[in-house]
């Protein structure tokens, strides 16, 4: 039977969790997941991972932050003043705003903490630093 190789469309079904069992993310109820090996569409180690793998199999492997969303970075977390928030806009802990560069682009950030004078804004992605888990089925090679 053929295996999964490195610039193969593949389809897969999959549920991630976190150390603590928590689930961020399915595609249970929804099509599979789609994507080239080897392309740079998912994290690295998910790549890895359905590498080799024949239509039909399952497994469940653990990825480490290494290989998934990496280390967070303390040079994107940003403290700014609440006067740097439109009128109207209280921010709130957990909140996820967009920050626009001097270059006009869009910086998906999350309110980390928020202070008496300052707001922190963190730009780390929200999996940061986490092992990430997944069960896998290999249900296409395209």
């Amino acid at each position: 039977m053929p295996t999964a190789a490195t610039g193969q469309t593949v389809r897969i079904h999959y549920t991630g969790t976190l150390a603590d069992g928590t689930e961020f993310d399915s595609s249970e109820g929804r099509a599979p997941l789609e994507f080239t090996l080897g392309s740079g569409q998912v994290i690295p180690g998910f790549d890895v991972a359905v590498t080799g793998m024949e239509v039909g199999a399952t497994k469940t492997v653990t990825i480490p932050a290494a290989q998934a969303y990496g280390e967070p970075r303390p040079e994107m977390v940003l403290e700014v003043g609440h006067d740097q928030f439109p009128a109207g806009v209280v921010p709130e802990i957990g909140q996820e705003l967009h920050l626009q560069t001097p270059e006009g682009q869009h910086v998906p950030v999350r309110v980390a903490e928020v202070g008496g004078d300052t707001v922190t804004l963190d730009a780390n992605h929200p999996l940061a630093g986490e092992d990430l888990t997944f069960a896998l089925e290999l249900v296409e090679i395209v």
